[in-house]
């Protein structure tokens, strides 16, 4: 799994569609996820910081889990199947645990909130997310080309006491 962060949110510039980009450690890949327009502007306030004067959808759920003692451990977005990406939250009161399903927007709206890391399986990065720095990429892979040129196969022979 990689620990991911949200980026911010994009319009899709076709269809005007909302997307909330998530991107890695490095800053080398982002996920972009398409979502709804009531979850981009859950995640724009978490992001934002702000208070509702009433609890919407999102902080509702965070004070039910407070007022009961629980926290939430972390969000997996574990699969992507048609186009769909797949999500858990999980949860933990005392000493139990459990995994919740749920949408990635809702649970990355709560993760936000709750200050809960954001994990992707490596599958789903290597299938949906894109490349941010092309120029780093082909800086590792060149580097890793020059190294392998270099090999020779004594490089191979372990060096020890036997002969």
């Amino acid at each position: 799994m990689i620990e991911m962060r949200v980026a911010g949110i994009a319009l899709d510039a076709i269809t005007r569609s909302p997307i909330v980009l998530l991107k890695d450690s490095t800053d080398r890949r982002a996920l972009p996820i398409y979502i709804g327009q009531d979850q981009a502007k859950s995640i724009m306030g978490a992001l934002e910081n702000q208070t509702p004067p009433r609890p919407l959808t999102h902080d509702l759920f965070v004070n039910l889990l407070e007022a009961w003692g629980m926290t939430l451990d972390r969000i997996i977005i574990h699969s992507l199947q048609d186009n769909t990406f797949y999500a858990i939250l999980t949860v933990r009161h005392g000493d139990v645990k459990k995994d919740i399903d749920a949408r990635p927007s809702d649970a990355i709206a709560l993760a936000l909130r709750t200050r809960s890391p954001i994990w992707v399986m490596e599958e789903v990065i290597a299938d949906a997310s894109i490349p941010v720095d092309r120029d780093a990429d082909e800086a590792e892979r060149q580097a890793f080309r020059a190294f392998v040129d270099k090999i020779r196969p004594e490089d191979f022979i372990e060096r020890g006491g036997f002969s």
